[in-house]
């Protein structure tokens, strides 16, 4: 059984994957077990597998309760202004530091670096479709929308993304997976963020002028 996509988490499902969560980063996956999570988050087992299906399932499902935690705004066909289309980048770059930077990020990409090698293990693959992938499709639908509307130019929405996660990663998320905390001017992850989107900007400047740009139809 495939666990619902991650927008349509009832409050009570983000509550038991969080209660899931909080057992992989203080035990790994092998404290991952149906038992564990009932226990864990007061409800049952049967309520488990009916919302998430086998344990599979159950991990995909933290994936995606994840990286839902960098917001991307999925209104594309309306109209944007320059300043708005501006602060949803932002938004989405501090957003994005700020889970990478997280202890239940940096434990889950942490054992799937660790099982990479071992065959069948699902974990790396699950973080791939459904959470990195998950958080450039959304990323890249918001960038096409800019592009629309003259405020970013680019030729491939892919490479774009490329080069706006590595402005705003930087190097970042490597020192954070191997120990080192965000510290200093590391830690200012607004800052970071509103640097990362004006350098994305000056490379893939607007085709339009800030006053056209900030016209609504």
């Amino acid at each position: 059984m495939a666990p619902v996509p991650d927008s349509d988490f009832t409050p009570r499902q983000n509550e038991v994957l969080a209660s899931a969560l909080r057992l992989v980063v203080d035990g790994g996956e092998k404290a991952l077990t149906t038992a564990a999570v009932a226990r864990a988050a007061n409800c049952s087992k049967e309520s488990l597998y009916r919302w998430f299906g086998d344990r599979d399932g159950l991990l995909a499902a933290i994936v995606a309760h994840q990286a839902a935690k960098v917001r991307v705004p999925s209104e594309s066909a309306g109209k944007l202004t320059a300043a708005e289309f501006r602060a949803r980048l932002v938004t989405f770059a501090e957003d994005l530091l700020s889970v990478l930077a997280g202890d239940t990020s940096l434990a889950l990409n942490r054992l799937a670096i660790s099982q990479a090698s071992r065959e069948g293990a699902p974990l790396g693959r699950l973080l791939l479709e459904r959470g990195r992938e998950r958080i450039s499709t959304r990323a890249r639908v918001l960038l096409e929308a800019g592009r629309g509307q003259g405020y970013v130019t680019f030729d491939d929405p892919t490479e774009a993304y490329r080069t706006l996660y590595g402005l705003i990663v930087r190097d970042a998320h490597g020192r954070w997976l191997l120990g080192q905390p965000p510290g200093g001017a590391d830690a200012d992850f607004a800052g970071q963020a509103m640097r990362a989107i004006e350098q994305f900007l000056t490379l893939h400047p607007p085709t339009v002028t800030q006053g056209s740009a900030t016209t609504r139809d």
